[in-house]
């Protein structure tokens, strides 16, 4: 089979062929339709300092999927050749003390698929059985292949009330522009969005985004303010994780609003906790992936509902031998989600 491989501990992969690997107790082996590039996938291709202290190469790369169940492990309890899938790719310990109090997405003993083993950027990949999610028909492929970074946007837009909030977003990336999306769909009355990108600001647009700011040109804590009447917003979401949005992001938050944090900063930051935190009563969120399994329901739900449209945001879509340009896309900044397609574009 055909396999996006990081091979060396460098930048870059290769495409290989590969034998179809065989599914363990307990797992499955997939036929992927669609898979879509991450901004993990992205680390792990130009080699940055995260990847080079995590990835040991060998790796096939890749997490986000969706594809038809072909093969079953022994042990399996619920699956079934036919099914088709997607899957929560954080594969959890199960006994540590936050997977026993429901909060699997915290598990300290978390290994990833794509990165800590072989991934989906393949013709066939092998899944943990208790990962798999069964997909609602009428989600296609390649919208159903990016229900996980879509759960991070979930997650991030639902850790507190939304409706009849007005929303600030910082960052445009594709789950940035995801939380635009959800935040409409899910009673926000107003949502800001702010990004240096040209391009991205149009994504945000399509989005539903009431406003957009180029943050090299205008001040982004002026226009909101501005939109805002003085006010400030009820709901902050950075996305970005640069520097100078941690600056912005707490003098348009309102007092008593809620900021959620998803972005990550390269480097620590000095924050004004006395002035801009406590003596406002502002709620600061920390969000890391999704939780298992509350928000991959609600964007089922969300996506058959017909509330939430993806499709201003899936601007490429390429066979699997495409993979680099799909990595130039990302490294552009001048893309939304870039799907492969492991059976060759139809």
């Amino acid at each position: 089979m055909r396999a996006v491989l990081k091979k060396d501990p460098a930048p870059g992969a290769v495409l290989v062929d590969v034998p179809v690997p065989k599914p363990g107790p307990g797992e499955v082996l997939v036929k992927i339709k669609a898979t879509s590039i991450c901004g993990t996938d992205h680390h792990i291709y130009i080699w940055n300092e995260w990847s080079q202290n995590r990835i040991k190469p060998p790796r096939i790369m890749g997490h986000e999927f969706a594809g038809e169940v072909v093969e079953l492990g022994s042990g399996c309890l619920k699956a079934k050749v036919g099914d088709y899938v997607s899957a929560e790719t954080h594969v959890v310990c199960g006994l540590c003390i936050q997977c026993m109090l429901g909060e699997k997405h915290v598990c300290q003993d978390t290994r990833i698929l794509g990165v800590d083993t072989d991934g989906v950027f393949a013709e066939y990949a092998v899944v943990p059985e208790e990962n798999l999610w069964y997909n609602d028909p009428s989600i296609p492929p390649d919208v159903a292949s990016i229900q996980e970074p879509l759960g991070n946007a979930v997650h991030t837009v639902m850790s507190g009330e939304t409706r009849g909030k007005s929303f600030a977003v910082f960052g445009c990336g594709p789950i940035g522009l995801m939380a635009i999306g959800v935040a409409k769909a899910v009673g926000g009355t107003f949502v800001a969005a702010a990004d240096i990108n040209e391009y991205r600001l149009g994504l945000a647009r399509d989005m539903g985004a009431d406003l957009v700011i180029n943050s090299m040109k205008d001040d982004p804590v002026q226009a909101i303010m501005d939109a805002t009447k003085g006010v400030g917003a009820d709901v902050v979401l950075e996305m970005s994780g640069a520097a100078p949005v941690y600056v912005q992001m707490l003098k348009v938050v309102r007092p008593g609003g809620r900021v959620a944090l998803l972005g990550l900063p390269s480097k620590p930051l000095t924050v004004n906790f006395s002035d801009d935190i406590i003596m406002r009563g502002v709620a600061l969120h920390g969000i890391t992936g999704r939780r298992m399994w509350e928000t991959w329901a609600m964007t089922r739900e969300l996506l058959r509902s017909g509330k939430l449209d993806l499709e201003p945001i899936i601007t490429h879509r390429l066979d699997l031998a495409g993979y680099a340009q799909g990595m130039d896309l990302m490294t552009s900044g001048n893309s939304g989600k870039v799907i492969l397609y492991p059976e060759g574009l139809k």
